[in-house]
């Protein structure tokens, strides 16, 4: 009896031991089966789960994806399903003319040297603006303001003092010419016009409020002042802009700079106004830039005669230049940032891997590759942005990130 049991419990140990093995047995071979692929969602490829199922997002049944085990880290690989919903389409980059012309876009801006302070010459306390709206236009001898000040009414009474005793004391030793001169002197020094010192010669009358008039003709941009308000002299009252010309202030980036003739004559359109057309010379490039965005300002001097064009609206600066045969991309293809510009190059089936390139001359919709890629390389002219998020979305951070030339 004893035997037999002894034998019976042999028999199930040797069972459980089979078992045991079978079962780590298929365990091993499923894991063997799913180690090179994972699951992930069409619409949303951040998802990678490593067992079928559906989408947690959207519910969407998931796809199997093989893992590449010679795939590079900076590289995206998509699946068909994923290029045809992104778009994602690709071109050989190869030589083409480009420079005919260079369309920049530009905005109109008052012209700085024909902005004019008007300021107080003398402290007192405007009584009366005889204009108190921006935009009112001005004409040069308008009257501007009238300025009640003590100081100014004492010069005024020096001044026909000075003049009373030249007439009754002319035979005297003293030179009353110098005297009347100097007087006179101190009004024109403190604003008055030479018709205003006529006129109190004349009229010996005296007022403590004194009116004084536009020097130039223009538009009112800012009102420094309001009536009944205290000026200290030196205070600016007004600040009038002529408009009779405008700068077109064109954005460049620094790597065009070398393809322009600052001595050419630029073409200026007006998106508003789409029949006009002027000319104009490039009359100044801004000798710093901006670190970030690599922009600088190219400024134009436009004629405005019949204050058609207004400062702040949009304008086109069109440069013609020599054309070169060169390295193009469409505009699209290219990914800018602060730090510079890449392309999404294709580098194998389905796989896509960011490059940076330092970029040349624009015209209209191609933009020339001075350096980063060479003829025959494959590049993504559709769906880069749609690559750049894919790559964020699986990395965790900007393909361009350390990155440089």
């Amino acid at each position: 009896m004893k035997k037999i049991l002894i034998m019976a419990g042999l028999i199930l140990l040797s069972l459980a031991c089979k078992n045991k093995n079978a079962k780590n047995t298929a365990h091993a071979e499923h894991t063997k089966d799913t180690a090179g692929v994972y699951y992930t969602c069409s619409m949303h490829p951040q998802v990678m789960l490593d067992k079928p199922g559906n989408c947690p997002i959207c519910g969407m049944k998931l796809i199997e994806v093989k893992k590449s085990t010679t795939q590079d880290d900076n590289e995206v690989k998509l699946n068909e399903q994923q290029i045809q919903l992104g778009n994602i389409l690709t071109d050989t980059i190869h030589n083409g003319m480009i420079g005919d012309q260079m369309v920049l876009t530009a905005t109109l801006n008052a012209d700085q040297q024909k902005i004019n302070a008007v300021s107080a010459r003398v402290m007192g306390r405007v009584e009366r603006l005889y204009f108190k709206n921006l935009g009112d236009y001005v004409h040069k001898g308008d009257k501007l303001y009238d300025l009640y000040s003590e100081e100014l009414n004492n010069a005024k009474q020096e001044y026909i003092l000075s003049l009373e005793k030249k007439e009754n004391l002319d035979n005297s030793t003293i030179d009353f010419n110098g005297l009347v001169q100097s007087a006179k002197n101190k009004l024109a020094l403190w604003g008055l016009s030479e018709s205003q010192i006529k006129d109190l010669a004349s009229t010996k009358v005296i007022n403590p409020v004194t009116t004084f008039y536009s020097p130039v003709s223009g538009y009112i941009t800012t009102l420094d002042i309001r009536e009944g308000e205290y000026v200290n002299e030196g205070g600016t009252i007004v600040r009038i802009t002529n408009l009779s010309s405008l700068w077109a202030e064109a954005q460049v980036y620094i790597s065009q700079l070398s393809q322009i003739d600052v001595n050419a004559t630029a073409h200026v359109q007006f998106p508003d106004l789409p029949d006009r057309e002027t000319t104009g010379k490039i009359e100044f490039t801004n000798p710093e830039a901006n670190p970030q965005t690599r922009i600088t300002l190219l400024r134009v001097n436009v004629a405005n005669s019949d204050n058609l064009l207004k400062p702040g609206m949009p304008a086109y600066v069109i440069i013609k230049g020599k054309q070169v045969n060169a390295l193009t991309l469409p505009s699209d293809a290219v990914l800018r940032t602060g730090t510079g510009a890449s392309v999404w190059v294709q580098t194998g089936n389905r796989s896509f891997k960011t490059r940076m390139v330092e970029i040349g001359m624009e015209d209209g919709d191609r933009v020339q590759i001075k350096s980063g890629l060479q003829p025959g390389d494959v590049i993504v002219i559709s769906g880069a942005y749609l690559l750049n998020s894919e790559y964020i979305f699986k990395k965790g951070a900007n393909p361009m990130a350390g990155m440089k030339m």
